[in-house]
């Protein structure tokens, strides 16, 4: 008998009844979940969609999707519509055409859906709710119940179905709260996948939910990666999952390959030489082994690595160690183990750096996978080509986990995305350029002389004949400092000037202090004829002290300005700026307030000598 797969995605987004909220998201729901299911090589489902369909049109679709099927069949079913609760607390789907009052004739009680689900003849059934419930979604509407609460799991059966070999039932909040469209529930913004469908698309497209890297993503892989997911960009919202199956059911393929791979074993002569009484066949065993390891033949390499393991494990220390130096050879070596990818302005194209896989084809054969979802891997011929996604402001901090045959990596990555540059007044050739009328008006009022008329210029070309306009042309921009998306080097800069006012005033310190100790060893010579007011002005000693005094207080208002600037615009500043300008700070206060200290200790010592000396 063969195995068929088939999906039926609802999506509702225009409602006839005023009370009920428009949906931004189910349409691009739809779209984006339809590809990836279709995808032969991710879900290989045959799709169905209906798209702002009525309640009758939903009946039939819905009853005609789980009829007339077999046990071989995997059925999918997927809302992106509102739900409903009634009075008696039954949940419902809302159609295009439901109205509230009336939601037992306009709208699909849950009770139907699972009647369908537990009479159909399929193997196995999926559903998926990316739906809010109990009104929650327009509370200040007067025709939709908003209190109470209405548990969506406890909305379909739990015990085993009659037929088949299970249900699975996944929802994208849970009883009361609200399945999130991006950051909003509901706007006029552009059309945008919900968070939790985003998520599901994500996890299947990618392979990122095949979480135990063995090629397929199972339910539980993909509840999990979309649990950890939604709860990371919507921490008030939580999803949930009810179950009844037989095995593991796989919903889709991880078509970016798969971390285990088929061994070939060695050759039985090969193999009788690893249990040979002779130490030295043994070792000539593990060279031989070795040599096959590093063969660019996957299933080759993998199946003398594991007769290497199995040597290393059981021989005598002088051959293990052998081979276990063999398997060192192997070990995940990505060519950086950490990524910075400075400041970027909010929206920017996303933003790749590649990272080099090292070592022979076995060793570079691994799983990445990225434990944040603004983090996109895709593989390359010597590596890994690593994106940033820029939607969101902030210090992002993440981590891409590594995973070879025999061995784990993580690299770290870091960005700080800031605000979206400000707008112009209107189109233009792109970032860092002018138009061609803005270069000539520049060129014109940097060239005319007092007379108005232009000057000549030496670098201009010759006139020729013919009209005297000019091609148009592109003039590079210096960049600014003020500009929102350009990384600031104000801070490091008023921290290097705070440290050389502090490193003068230690200096200042030192001079005052030798001037200071041979005006009072000529005071002490002196005896009652001495007088210490003239011995310091004789040796300049005031001076330094002053200079002292004036650079180290200087130096303590530079830095704690540079401080306060980072503090107040920290998305202005690149990791390393921020690092540079936190440490110079921190020296010119080790070397500003001692100095400051040691000059006032001599100040009061003069003032004070100055009277009875």
């Amino acid at each position: 008998m063969t195995e068929s797969r088939h999906a039926l995605i609802i999506a509702n987004d225009q409602y006839t009844d005023q009370g009920l909220k428009k949906l931004r998201a189910p349409a691009q729901d739809a779209t984006a979940l339809e590809k990836v299911l279709h995808d032969p090589q991710i879900g290989d489902f045959e799709v169905g969609v209906v798209h702002n369909a009525s309640a009758d049109l939903m009946r039939r679709r819905i009853q005609g999707f789980f009829n007339d099927r077999s046990r071989a069949d995997t059925l999918l079913l997927h809302f992106s519509c509102h739900g409903l609760k009634s009075e008696s607390g039954e949940l419902y789907f809302a159609a295009s055409d439901t109205e509230p009052p009336l939601l037992a004739a306009t709208a699909v009680p849950s009770q139907f859906v699972r009647s369908c689900m537990s009479t159909t003849r399929a193997g196995r059934t999926v559903l998926f709710l990316d739906c809010c419930y109990g009104g929650a979604f327009s509370r200040g509407s007067s025709s939709v119940r908003a209190s109470g609460d209405v548990n969506v799991l406890e909305s379909f059966a739990k015990d085993e179905p009659a037929t088949g070999r299970g249900w699975a039932v996944i929802t994208a909040s849970d009883s009361m709260e609200y399945a999130f469209e991006g950051s909003q529930l509901a706007d006029n913004s552009a059309s945008r996948p919900s968070v939790f469908t985003h998520a599901v698309v994500e996890g299947l497209e990618t392979g990122e939910a095949d979480l135990d890297a063995d090629g397929e993503v199972s339910l539980d892989d993909l509840y999990e990666y979309v649990y950890r997911h939604v709860r990371e960009q919507s921490p008030h919202q939580t999803p949930k999952k009810a179950a009844e199956m037989h095995g593991e059911l796989h919903l889709a393929h991880n078509r970016r390959g798969r971390i285990k791979i088929v061994a070939i074993p060695s050759p039985p002569s090969l193999r009788a030489a690893m249990t040979s009484n002779d130490v030295l066949t043994r070792q000539g065993a593990v060279l031989e082994l070795r040599k096959r390891m590093l063969h660019t033949e996957l299933p080759v390499a993998e199946g003398a690595r594991q007769h290497l393991e199995e040597v290393a494990r059981n021989d005598i220390q002088q051959i293990a160690e052998l081979a276990t130096d063999a398997l060192q050879e192997i070990r995940l070596a990505p060519s950086v183990d950490h990524l910075d990818f400075g400041l970027l302005p909010r929206g920017s194209p996303s933003r790749t750096q590649a990272v080099t896989l090292h070592g022979p084809p076995l060793a570079r054969h691994c799983m990445a996978q990225p434990q944040k979802s603004w983090l996109r891997v895709e593989p390359t011929l010597s590596g890994l080509e690593v994106h940033v996604d820029t939607g969101t402001e902030g210090h992002l901090s993440g981590d891409i986990a590594l995973k070879g045959v025999a061995d784990e990596s993580v690299i770290h990555v870091e960005a700080v995305v800031g605000p979206a540059p400000e707008p112009g007044p209107g189109p233009g050739p792109g970032p860092g350029t002018e138009t061609a009328r803005e270069t000539s008006e520049v060129r014109a009022k940097s060239s005319s002389g007092p007379d108005g008329e232009p000057d000549t210029v030496d670098d201009e070309p010759a006139a020729t004949s013919g009209p005297t306009e000019r091609v148009p042309t592109t003039t590079t921009r210096p960049p600014h400092t003020d500009d929102a998306s350009a990384p600031s080097r104000r801070a490091p800069i008023l921290s290097g000037a705070a440290l050389a006012l502090a490193a003068t005033a230690v200096g200042s310190a030192v001079w005052a202090i030798s001037a200071v100790s041979v005006a009072v060893s000529e005071r002490i010579h002196a005896g009652s004829q001495g007088n210490i007011e003239d011995n310091f002005q004789k040796h300049g000693a005031l001076t330094p002290l002053i200079l002292c005094l004036v650079t180290g207080a200087l130096a303590l208002v530079v830095g704690a300005y540079a401080r306060h600037d980072l503090g107040a615009r920290p998305a202005r500043y690149t990791r390393q700026a921020a690092s540079t300008t936190q440490a110079l700070t921190s020296l010119t206060k080790w070397l500003a307030i001692p100095a400051l200290i040691l000059a006032l200790l001599v100040d009061i010592a003069y003032l004070v000598a100055s009277h009875y000396v």
